[in-house]
Parts: C-alpha cells; sequence; structure tokens
C-alpha cells in the first residue's frame, strides 16, 4: 500500500471518513464516479468493498485534461493520468476480490449518454460527482446520474462550495448547480448528508 503515488490529500479531508460510514451501513457493489484524477478514491473503492464483496465493479469518468484551476497550477495531467493507472493496477493487485474496473477517458456527458443507451439506468448503487466544477457542467453530471442511479441509490457531490479563484461569476461553481438540481429533483429525492463541503442525496423515487 505504502507505493501508491498521490500528490495531493483532497480525497483524505473530503470524503473518505464520510465515505467509510456510508460504505458500512449501504455496502454499494456498482459504483460510478465523475472525477478520478491520481486514482485516490477509486483505490479507496477497491480497498473498502473488497472487505464486503467478492466481486464489485467501479466505473471510473474523466478526461484527464484538468480544469481551469489545474491549468493555473501548472499541473501536469499526463503524470495525473499515468499515476492513476499506477495506483489502480496496484490496488486491484492487493486485492484477492474479482474487481471489474472500467475506465473512460472522455468527458462525462459522452459517456453518462452512452451509458444510459447501453441499458444501464437505475443500475449503479453509488455515484460520485466531482469533474468538472462548471455549472452546466455540474448540472449535466447530476441529471445524467440520477437516471444511472438506482432506487434508494446515493450520489454524492464534492466541492459544494468551491469558488474559482478569482472569480465571482456564479456560473463557474458548482453550489448553483447542485441547488438547482437538488430543488428541481426534490419529490424524487432526499438530501442524505451535507459534511465537509460535500452533498448526498438519496434518490427515493
Amino acid at each position: 500500500m505504502d507505493n501508491y503515488e498521490f500528490t495531493n490529500n483532497w480525497f483524505e479531508t473530503s470524503a473518505k471518513a464520510i465515505w467509510s460510514q456510508l460504505f458500512n451501513q449501504t455496502k454499494p457493489k456498482k459504483i460510478l464516479e465523475i472525477g478520478s484524477y491520481e486514482g485516490a478514491s477509486t483505490c479507496f473503492l477497491i480497498e473498502k468493498l473488497s472487505l464486503y464483496h467478492d466481486s464489485f465493479e467501479i466505473y471510473a469518468i474523466d478526461t484527464w485534461d484538468g480544469g481551469v484551476e489545474h491549468k493555473e497550477m501548472k499541473i501536469n495531467m499526463k503524470l495525473v493520468e499515468e499515476r492513476f493507472h499506477k495506483n489502480t493496477s496496484l490496488a486491484i493487485k492487493n486485492s484477492s476480490k474479482k474487481i471489474e474496473l472500467k475506465t473512460f477517458k472522455d468527458k462525462s456527458i459522452n459517456t453518462l449518454s452512452k451509458l444510459i443507451t447501453n441499458q444501464k439506468s437505475n443500475y449503479f448503487d453509488f455515484i460520485y460527482i466531482d469533474g468538472s466544477h462548471m455549472a452546466s457542467d455540474v448540472l449535466s453530471d447530476a441529471i445524467l446520474s440520477f437516471e444511472l442511479l438506482k432506487i434508494n441509490g446515493i450520489i454524492g457531490f464534492d466541492d459544494y462550495l468551491w469558488k474559482l479563484p478569482n472569480s465571482n461569476n456564479l456560473l463557474t461553481n458548482p453550489k448553483i448547480a447542485i441547488d438547482s438540481f437538488t430543488n428541481i429533483f426534490a419529490l424524487r429525492s432526499a438530501i442524505f448528508r451535507t459534511p465537509n463541503h460535500q452533498v448526498y442525496i438519496k434518490k427515493t423515487n
């Protein structure tokens, strides 16, 4: 496990503790994540779900092009992608369980649409949205993911209060999209938990 290569602790400080509690209760077997970066969340999924199941599926979507914030930080996204594959390969190797990891290097709107077309509606137990922070992208990710989510499945949103540095434009932030989605889908969902600048909702019907 010490051979993982992570250059930040974003997942450690945001979602890890919540996922530990949540998965102890829900034990999901079919997971989709939008925004995989170096694979910290994916590796945690592999380790954690290996405790519960003999087999499970993880779908990881990322362009590995980075967003505006990554470009400003001059992050080499090619190296980020390489670390994702190295880290997840190591996690799978260290598990004795049957793990189906499907990786999609594409815009999330394209992959999510294809999954719906390929009869994956009501398929996933847990979906995590942590891709583009632009409001229009977050909204389309949320709506398409809701179609892919099972009844009683959970969607988690990261970076609810994130703001693009040096910008006051609401459309460059996730919050307005998440608020719009939770309001519009209020009759079909329930807010499950809101920790650490995150929002989790359950699909009710």
